[in-house]
């Protein structure tokens, strides 16, 4: 073995018992109360991550993807995609099989088809890792292109692993729009049993709940949902390592100390990895660099076409709704803005947005992620100051060595003080 991949390997074991070291949060007593309900169904992050890193290693080892040319390792990372299409469209054939009342014995019927899912699970067991390695290579040639790497490695090395994500039951004061706790569970709980945890907590605790998917959970190796969507892959895997790069900072390394703080994580892991994603996607991909949003086509001017019912604007209306909310619950009126967090629920159902539950949880897990105005942040500030440190920043390099070393949104507010004089 080479003194670099040496190197690269004791990094990755030494940033694997730090993330990992740091990843339990002494628990308080309302985090206690909910984890009576939960304690039987929560994720093990501990098996999943030692599983996890000991195919890392043994992939590591073999280096197979660095030997790929890179033509080969393109067409290797677009096939898996096309393997996993494969399989969704199969499991969807399955489904339907087996919910159609006209088939009597949908068991011998299926069969041929279980047989061809067989052969596609096998191949995705072994293109899976190579895939990933190709696509962590090339995330990291990115990101040490762009100034984030120490002597042309990123630190901690780009690993993720794509598996089943585990749910989050989120829980957030009544009165106010504040994400408590944060819980993971196991990824196959059924719809029944994720509405009857919800209501048992929220009884028994007075809160609001609300449990919800992820696309990605930045522990180490990180977790990423299976996707046929390249350029959406592209920026989780970014956005997740840039959790794992803030974790060895200060900004990361105090994510639950604060709602702000968690704010300022998420929205510039957000916007990192967007950047990011692009970035991988434009070098290695370009056929499937979607336009920035800047260059679609605009309405000509002048035109004499009647004009059209207005689209409607999720983020908008979502903004609006979070607006109102704050302002029912500043002043105390808590059922009233439950009853129109619901009315306004059934209203984007209504537009073809199917919200299955709005609620003081709802926006305190999603306006978190504040990398675009508007929508479930309504007019909290700390999202806006984020975009605009982004803003003033010459690289996004510049960006993100500026605000991994804030804990605190006073010092996020001084940073942009300190741009607007040149200091």
């Amino acid at each position: 073995m080479s003194l670099k991949r040496l190197f690269q390997l004791l990094v990755i074991l030494l940033v694997s018992v730090v993330l990992l070291g740091s990843s339990s949060v002494p628990a308080g007593d309302q985090t206690e109360g909910v984890r009576a309900f939960t304690r039987q169904l929560e994720f093990n992050y501990i098996d999943w991550t030692i599983n996890a890193f000991k195919e890392k290693l043994y992939q590591f080892s073999l280096g197979t993807a660095r030997y790929l040319p890179a033509r080969l390792r393109q067409q290797t990372a677009l096939e898996y995609l096309d393997l996993v299409m494969q399989i969704q469209r199969g499991e969807a054939a399955l489904r339907e099989m087996y919910s159609d009342p006209n088939i009597t014995d949908p068991e011998s019927l299926s069969e041929p088809f279980r047989d061809k899912m067989k052969e596609l699970y096998s191949r995705r067991r072994l293109l899976a890792p190579l895939a990933e390695s190709i696509l962590q290579d090339q995330l990291s040639q990115v990101v040490a292109d762009m100034g984030l790497a120490l002597g042309g490695q990123p630190i901690p090395p780009v690993l993720y692993h794509t598996t089943p994500l585990p749910l989050a039951l989120i829980v957030s004061p009544r009165n106010t729009i504040r994400q408590d706790d944060n819980i993971s569970l196991l990824p196959d709980l059924t719809l029944d049993e994720q509405v009857t945890l919800e209501e048992q907590v929220a009884e028994a605790m007075n809160v609001s709940t609300l449990v919800v998917g992820v696309g990605g959970v930045g522990v180490y190796p990180t977790m990423v949902m299976q996707t046929t969507d390249l350029n959406w892959l592209a920026d989780v895997v970014a956005h997740e390592w840039i959790h794992n790069y803030l974790s060895l900072r200060p900004l990361g390394i105090n994510y639950l100390t604060s709602p702000e703080l968690r704010t300022m994580n998420e929205t510039a892991a957000s916007i990192a990895g967007k950047e990011i994603g692009r970035e991988l996607i434009a070098r290695y991909y370009p056929e499937l660099l979607p336009p920035p949003p800047e260059e679609l086509p605009a309405e000509p001017a002048g035109s004499s076409q009647p004009s059209e019912p207005p689209v409607f604007d999720y983020r908008r209306e979502m903004h609006e709704t979070r607006l109102e909310v704050d302002r029912l619950l500043a002043e105390g009126k808590v059922e009233e803005a439950e009853q129109y967090m619901e009315d306004r629920r059934v209203f984007f159902w209504e537009n073809g947005y199917l919200i299955r539950k709005l609620n003081q949880a709802y926006f305190a897990f999603y306006g978190a992620y504040a990398d675009e105005p508007g929508g479930a942040a309504g007019e909290d500030p700390v999202g806006a100051a984020v975009r605009r440190l982004r803003e003033e920043s010459p690289s996004l390099s510049h960006f993100l060595k500026r605000i991994a070393w804030l804990s605190s949104y006073e010092q996020l507010q001084g940073a942009i003080a300190g741009s607007q004089t040149g200091n």
